[in-house]
């Protein structure tokens, strides 16, 4: 079977963050060769605020499963961490994002691929476009590192310094 290119977001906010990524990675690992991973990235929340900060990377992996399987197969990983289902934008111990695949576009019930907000949001952009600045969106046509330049990256800041902005527009 071939293998496909995928570009996968990882967050978490809830529980020891970096060791929730750490072990969401090892997971993985039983369906997927991680082959790069981005700097960790504290992230001020999105959507509803009142909730911890999230610590978020972006890796490259290979997989010979298709799109559909890749979904399902993350999925089994975050309910495996114990992740819960609460409500749009809620707190989570794990969530794990198919960015972009191959460079497919697909439209199906549950699964869009690019990811449908990639485009929009820092906090996907800034470690995406540390491991992939030229990977170019198969819709917009742009390189993360132009749609980089269309997004505040204010609450967006390195993890190990949990300080400075990772960006300034």
């Amino acid at each position: 079977m071939p293998s496909h290119t995928v570009y996968l977001g990882l967050g978490a906010n809830l529980g020891d963050r970096q060791t929730n990524l750490v072990q969401a990675l090892q997971l993985l690992r039983a369906r997927v060769e991680v082959e790069q991973v981005s700097s960790a990235y504290e992230t001020a929340p999105v959507g509803y605020t009142a909730q911890p900060n999230f610590i978020n990377i972006a890796c490259r992996v290979s997989t010979e499963l298709s799109p559909s399987e890749l979904l399902h197969f993350v999925k089994q990983v975050e309910q495996r961490m114990g992740r819960l289902t609460t409500f749009r934008f809620g707190p989570r111990l794990i969530d794990v994002d198919i960015l972009w695949y191959d460079g497919l576009t697909l439209d199906e019930p549950g699964l869009i691929i690019p990811h449908p907000r990639m485009a929009e949001r820092a906090f996907v952009l800034v470690p995406l476009a540390e491991i992939a600045p030229d990977l170019r969106h198969p819709v917009l046509g742009k390189t993360t590192s132009e749609l980089l330049q269309t997004v505040d990256g204010k609450g967006v800041w390195p993890a190990a310094r949990g300080l400075k902005p990772a960006f300034q527009n």
